[in-house]
């Protein structure tokens, strides 16, 4: 038999199934109400909009360029309507500066594959998104935690990436309702982050995944757009801007995007090139089509469900929840973050939780780079519906309140 692991680049090593896919096969199991998933309601999908779009795309002279190969950069009129839309929170930057991607996930991967050599560190919050893990392990780095309150001096990162064998390539957040928190990073943490990445001279990862899922509270401008507005013009920038219409339109046709100086889009072309040639040329002109048509709208749709199961959940929680479970109150996106007392285990909990609840959760361990706080979980509230949320928000404060009791 042959043994591949002694084929395998080393790389491979540091590749993980992720538990979030594993735990989606649970949304087939019509007996688990589940906030495992960070997923869209595929209820709320403009499905009609995209029929028509395709329809337009195939009774017409441009169903020949739909369907053959096409420029990396992505189809320019869908770049145009993201410049024009991303100038509207003060990016200001031409179709040139955007590059398309199959999903945000693809564009985590090739920042990654460009910054990372191997025992490089990457700076992370602590959690993080799981994704940015997935992507960035396969290049070898190391992960330090990266301190939005100023505790940590620009010498403090560098002699940690040092003693390990590398220097420090980036951070890496989400600065709007975050994945897995929900939280939002203030005004001054963002000027204090971009001054860090001055000290240290590395690139800012700013994933704005959820850009558009506001529900309420001040609207705080993009790291990108403070970068810009410092140093006048996207060009003298270090930030890199990713978003995705995965969480506002539709996740399946895999279009995401990256804004970013030229000399950063000129290599991510490069990697294009080399990976896949281009993203799915139908899909670009069918997002196009239905974003240049109704985006604002299909936005307010959602956001006005969303914000009710948000508000669902917040309540559940303060109603069933052991006091001494703390969460967060996200002004936006699809999560909850819920930290329960010291030694217990999410893992172990959502086993229980799937055998004698029915409910289903995603550990909360996964989202931090060295696999510590095993005592967090996180929750969405996207895909169920209030009754749903209150009922299994329910059932959860039980389980939860009796292994309080267990522990004692």
């Amino acid at each position: 038999m042959l043994d591949w692991e002694q084929i395998f680049a080393t790389r491979s090593s540091r590749m993980r199934a992720s538990e979030i896919r594993e735990l989606l096969k649970l949304l087939d199991q019509p007996d688990i109400i589940s906030f495992a998933g960070g997923i869209p309601d595929p209820a709320l999908f403009p499905d009609v909009a995209f029929k028509e779009a395709y329809s337009d795309i195939f009774s017409s002279a441009q169903v020949g360029s739909a369907l053959q190969y096409s420029v990396s950069e992505g189809y320019k009129p869908l770049r145009e309507w993201i410049a024009r839309d991303v100038a509207k929170i003060g990016i200001d930057c031409t179709p040139d500066n955007v590059f398309i991607t199959s999903g945000s996930q693809q564009a985590l991967d090739y920042l990654g594959k460009l910054f990372l050599s191997p025992n490089d560190t990457a700076l992370v919050t602590w959690p993080t998104y799981l994704g940015a893990l997935s992507a960035f392990n396969a290049y070898e780095p190391n992960y330090d935690q990266l301190s939005l309150n100023g505790n940590r001096t620009p010498e403090a990162y560098r002699d940690t990436a040092a003693k390990t064998g590398g220097a420090v390539k980036f951070a890496y957040l989400s600065a709007d309702f975050s994945n897995p928190t929900g939280e939002t990073i203030d005004l001054a943490a963002r000027e204090r982050l971009l001054a860090l990445a001055d000290e240290l001279d590395i690139a800012i990862l700013e994933d704005a995944a959820y850009q558009h899922l506001r529900y309420d509270g001040e609207a705080i401008p993009p790291i990108m757009a403070l970068d810009i507005a410092r140093r006048g013009g996207i060009e003298n920038t270090r930030t890199i801007y990713s978003g995705s219409f995965s969480k506002t339109l539709a996740p399946g046709l895999r279009v995401g995007f990256v804004v970013a100086a030229m000399p950063v889009i000129r290599k991510l072309v490069l990697m294009k090139q080399a990976a896949d040639l281009h993203s799915s040329t139908i899909n670009q002109i069918a997002i196009e089509h239905v974003a240049s048509r109704g985006f604002d709208a299909q936005v307010a749709k959602i956001r006005a469900v969303y914000s009710k199961r948000r508000d669902a959940m917040l309540a559940a929680l303060d109603k069933y929840m052991p006091k001494n479970a703390t969460w967060t109150r996200p002004e936006g996106g699809m999560f909850v973050w819920v930290t329960l007392p010291e030694g217990m285990d999410g893992a172990e909990l959502l086993a229980k939780s799937i055998a004698t609840e029915k409910v289903a959760f995603v550990p909360g361990k996964a989202f931090y780079a060295d696999g510590s706080n095993a005592n967090t979980l996180r929750m969405s509230f996207s895909c169920a519906d209030e009754a749903m949320i209150d009922e299994g928000i329910k059932r959860l404060g039980r389980l939860i309140s009796s292994a309080i009791r267990a522990a004692a």
